[in-house]
């Protein structure tokens, strides 16, 4: 028997990154373990790395019949016992091999705010065969709610962070080198695949009302996507190119939050926000919107400072008031520290996922270390 984790996104993002600390965790604590991923992935290449028993398949879309043939294929040959999908092709593609397989348990998580579309498919696509759904946060359990799925079928479970890749690093001036900073130079910094969900042409807009008001404040933009050249756009034309900067997909983000005075996310739409956890991890301070699963990990006052969404100036009033108050930011980023490592390991999230599973298993009478 074999418990099939399955997320066959192309990019490295947020969720793939949870998808591979729960493999690596279900490794850890015995289970057999299968993990399908997207060929050639970067996701592929981490769980090679670390010797996952993986599973590649190249899957073109939702509708990529030939892919959901050939994981069935694999689920019948390996007794899939339970099928987790991680990402919504894996929902489409996998659900279909699940299907195909008669596999017993299958469960899918639920990672963003967005709403559920209305049409058939997407109602039988979270409704069909699913024993539960795991949202991140409170905030992604409403929007489900709100689309009609029942809340015995939700359960919320918070992503988790690997503290290893965070401690290891010692080096907090590597951005100051690398661009030539000045020491007094502010460094507030974002983490976001670039996409309009994430807000950053609101952080652009708050970075020009900033020019004026702290001019040695640099903003640095981590992150590719498909509004890469608009927003590079929006920067020349608003005149704030000389202070934010474009570093594209990088791996080495624990190095480079450690640079950074503050962190800020400025999504409309997120289902926790996993890159503010990493920022915790390294004892930033934080300003982030209030959307979403967000305000469950930046308590306002507390651990961070929560500002209105598409709201610049909320947003550059947020980014000022720690900038001006160093003894508050630092404060936040300590406590934000302490909160991060109590509640949001990677062990804690995959150990509530589990008994998810075995719960579920018993009810059923599976057995998923047979």
């Amino acid at each position: 028997m074999s418990l099939f984790q399955i997320d066959v996104g192309r990019d490295w993002r947020g969720g793939q990154r949870q998808a591979l600390l729960l493999a690596r965790e279900i490794r850890k604590r015995g289970y057999p373990l299968r993990f399908v991923v997207q060929a050639e992935s970067p996701l592929h290449e981490k769980a090679a790395a670390e010797n996952l028993p993986v599973l590649p398949v190249r899957v073109k879309g939702e509708a990529d019949f030939g892919a959901s043939f050939r994981i069935a294929r694999a689920m019948r040959r390996e007794g899939c016992a339970l099928a987790h999908f991680h990402d919504a092709h894996a929902v489409a593609v996998g659900g279909r091999a699940a299907r195909r397989a008669r596999v017993p348990i299958r469960i899918i998580s639920r990672r963003v705010d967005f709403a559920l579309k209305k049409n058939p498919f997407s109602r039988r696509k979270y409704g069909r065969d699913v024993d539960l759904i795991v949202a991140i946060s409170e905030g992604v359990r409403d929007v489900l709610l709100q689309g009609g799925i029942s809340s015995e079928k939700i359960a919320v479970v918070p992503s988790g962070i690997d503290f290893a890749p965070f401690e290891e690093v010692t080096d907090r001036g590597f951005l100051r080198r690398e661009f030539g900073f000045a020491p007094d130079d502010y460094l507030v910094g974002i983490v976001a695949h670039l996409e309009g969900h994430k807000g950053h042409t609101y952080l652009i807009d708050a970075a020009r009302l900033l020019k004026s008001r702290a001019p040695k404040m640099r903003f640095i933009i981590v992150g590719k996507g498909s509004l890469e050249l608009s927003l590079e756009e929006q920067a020349r034309g608003l005149g704030v190119d000389d202070i934010v900067y474009f570093l594209g997909f990088r791996e080495d983000v624990p190095r480079i939050l450690a640079s950074l005075d503050l962190f800020v996310l400025s999504s409309y739409l997120e289902g926790l926000g996993s890159s503010i956890l990493d920022a915790m991890a390294s004892r930033l301070p934080v300003v982030a919107t209030m959307v979403g699963g967000i305000p469950e990990v930046v308590r306002d006052g507390e651990t961070g400072i929560l500002v209105l969404p598409r709201d610049p100036k909320s947003l550059a009033d947020g980014i000022e008031r720690l900038y001006r108050d160093r003894t508050l930011a630092r404060r936040l980023g300590e406590r934000g520290f302490e909160v991060v490592h109590r509640e949001f390991s990677a062990e804690a999230m995959a150990g509530r996922v589990i008994d998810l599973y075995e719960k579920i298993a018993a009810r059923k009478g599976v057995n998923l270390y047979a």
